[in-house]
């Protein structure tokens, strides 16, 4: 008889505002995987590739070749890293996505969940909850995502500091760990990648008072994460999280204003005037701005002062999705900010979410 199984893993906003690379938040967006896993051929029976299918979001750009596909690639390298050579022979996948890509909603960060997910329950493995951050961790090397999506809610994560072996093997570079097959690759290339160590990351889960809802304001352009890394100053080191070498005023003011909103997110009724304030940034949205026409505008015009109900507004990840946590007035706020990308040429969708809980693998009857 046939496994059938399903991972469903939300979306994710990162930063929410002062909290770069510290802090996320998990979305009712999802990305679901359908899994479908045949009985055990026989010993003589020739491997039947996975077969992978698609729809939703990145429909047109996804790879369907498992070894080109991020999420069955990280699978296979959980599998690998215990000594399980290949994806089950007959393997039917069909992945269903609601977050966009490169909209700064974590859909890089879900995939790679998912691959973590499927690829433990491929192998029966049982990992825990650390463990399975620990590999998710070898491929995204951000926790702010991948954390989100993981356990759900407001969460906040750091990365612990290592022994020199330990630090040695998790900065292995990503090309090692998830390698791009050639295309004469056979089934049994790259099959010893290297093993994360144990406890790479560390997160917290903070309050959140349930009528606070975010409005996702998602511009109709693309942006890598990676160009959105690339205009970020080089005066500190974006690896480690240190500062030194920013500004002292800019530093405190950030580290002032997180520490406030961690807690401001859970109080009852939530109060806008502080938590406006605590969700400003001068680490990564001022430097981002030449990427996103209409963010300082959105950012400065809409205001709990001009929209009743609106809590905070703030950059999502790298962008150019905006986030406006508020408890009521999502339309009028969304809406105000079409016009005003309007003003720049650019069009907007734009969502109401929750936010929720973290993964879920599902096992249903056999087949």
């Amino acid at each position: 008889m046939s496994r059938v199984f399903t991972i469903r893993v939300p979306a994710t906003s990162a930063n929410i505002g002062p909290g770069f690379d510290v802090v996320g938040l998990s979305l009712s967006l999802h990305l679901t995987l359908s899994v479908t896993v045949p009985p055990r051929p026989a010993p003589a029976a020739p491997y039947v590739p996975p077969t992978i299918t698609y729809t939703g979001e990145g429909a047109d750009e996804v790879p369907l070749d498992a070894y080109k596909n991020l999420t069955t690639r990280v699978a296979l390298y959980v599998l690998r890293c215990h000594a399980i050579a290949y994806l089950p022979s007959g393997l039917r996948l069909h992945c269903a996505n609601e977050i966009p890509f490169g909209r700064g909603l974590g859909s890089s960060g879900a995939a790679v969940i998912a691959g973590v997910l499927l690829g433990d329950a491929l192998g029966c493995l049982h990992l825990p909850r650390d463990r399975l951050l620990d590999f998710a961790l070898m491929v995204e090397r951000h926790p702010d995502n991948v954390t989100a999506a993981l356990v759900g809610g407001f969460v906040g994560s750091y990365l612990k500091e290592l022994d020199d072996e330990a630090s040695e093997a998790a900065s292995v570079p990503l090309s090692e760990v998830l390698p791009e097959f050639p295309p004469d690759a056979g089934a049994d290339w790259g099959l010893s990648p290297p093993v994360p160590p144990l406890g790479i990351g560390h997160f917290v889960r903070f309050g959140w008072e349930n009528s606070i809802k975010a409005v996702a304001i998602i511009p109709r352009f693309e942006l890598s994460t990676a160009k959105a890394r690339g205009v970020l100053p080089t005066m500190y080191s974006r690896k480690d999280l240190m500062f030194e070498e920013l500004k002292s005023h800019d530093k405190v003011f950030n580290l002032q204003r997180l520490a406030v909103l961690t807690t401001a997110l859970a109080q009852s009724p939530p109060d806008p005037d502080l938590i406006y304030e605590a969700m400003k940034d001068r680490v990564h949205q001022p430097y981002r701005k030449t990427l996103i026409p209409g963010l300082p505008e959105v950012t400065s015009r809409i205001t709990p002062a001009t929209h009743p109900g609106l809590l905070g507004i703030c950059l999502s990840g790298a962008g150019p999705t905006i986030l406006a946590l508020a408890t009521a007035g999502f339309e009028a706020i969304a809406e105000d900010a079409r016009k005003i990308f309007l003003e720049q040429g650019i069009e907007i969708d734009w969502k109401v979410l929750e936010v929720v809980g973290g993964c879920v693998v599902e096992e249903h009857s056999s087949t």
